[in-house]
This record gives structure tokens, sequence and C-alpha cells, in this order.
């Protein structure tokens, strides 16, 4: 396997587990979603809408959008779960289609991610799309841990690179790409 290969397989997991997370924080009790916690976010409300405010800015950034940092200050968070799930999704499902779209050339090639005071800096495409999934499982931990403290159990999120999980994965990221 080629790093496309891996990346794009990254992003079939983001895709995935997203879902399956978004799928136990929408069967929280009312007020858990909101709830005051202890992590680097304080709810898991704020913690996701961190997520999906970041995977704008980058998708920006990937698909040379030129919204540029305002992706990220203008962004208005969700106020309730089911809302900020579609929203997600779609982010997911853009993310996913662009990777889909690359060329192993294409991971190299630099494109200018706006860093506000510090200036416009090119990013390689391939080091931009490893931030990304490292910065949504990193958040998606820290989410995991908090609905540990609430009415639903955390749902498996690490099945789905081995040979073991690839069938019944596969066919999940499928039905979400449509």
């Amino acid at each position: 396997m080629n790093l496309l290969d891996h990346l794009r397989r990254m992003a079939g997991n983001n895709l995935w587990s997203n879902d399956r997370l978004y799928r136990a924080v929408l069967a929280l009790k009312p007020g858990e979603f909101e709830a005051e916690r202890t992590s680097f976010f304080p709810s898991i409300k704020a913690t996701l809408n961190h997520v999906l405010a970041v995977d704008q800015l980058y998708l920006d950034f990937l698909e040379e959008g030129g919204v540029g940092a305002a992706a990220h200050d203008d962004f208005v968070p969700f106020d309730a779960a089911p809302e900020l799930y579609i929203a997600q999704l779609a982010a997911d499902r853009r993310l996913t289609a662009f990777c889909q779209r690359l060329s192993e050339t294409d991971l190299d090639r630099r494109v200018i991610t706006d860093r506000r005071e510090d200036g416009m800096i090119p990013e390689k495409i391939g080091d931009i799309l490893a931030h990304v999934f490292l910065h949504d499982i990193h958040h998606r931990g820290q989410v995991h841990a908090m609905l540990s403290g609430t009415s639903v159990s955390p749902p498996q999120l690490d099945e789905f690179l081995l040979d073991y999980d690839v069938k019944v994965r596969q066919e999940e990221v499928e039905r979400l790409r449509l």
C-alpha cells in the first residue's frame, strides 16, 4: 500500500468513526451534550464544534477555496447535535471525495494555509491530510472519554484497518459516502 492509499483509507476511517461517535452522541439524554465536562474543551458540544470548524478550515486550504482563516473564524457553532452531525457528515464526505480525486504526485503539491498574523504558509497536501486525521482522532478520543460519564457507552472506534475489520467497515463507509 502506498501513502495515497493509506490517506484514502484514513479518510474512510474518519467518515466511519465520526458516524459511529455521532450515533452515540445523538442518543444522549437531554442536557448531556452541552453539559460541562473535564477535557480540553468544556463539553461534548464544544469539542465536536471545534472538530468541524477545523475540518472546514483545512478543507478550504486543500480545495484552495480562498476563504482562508475566516473559514474557522466565522464558524458559527451548532447548538444541537443533529444539525452538527449533518454538517460533519457533509465535511467528511467532502474530505473523502477530495482524497479520492488525488494522485500520488498531488501529495507533495503545496497549497497555501492562512496563518493569520504569521502569514500565508505553503504546506504539502499529504502533510495537511495527516494533520487533519490526527487532529480528528485526538478530539474524538476526548469525546469518547467524555461519553464515559454519560448515559451512553462510548462506541468502538479502533477496528477499521485490519483484514478482519475491512469487509464490514468498507460496506459501512460506502453507505456513508452517498
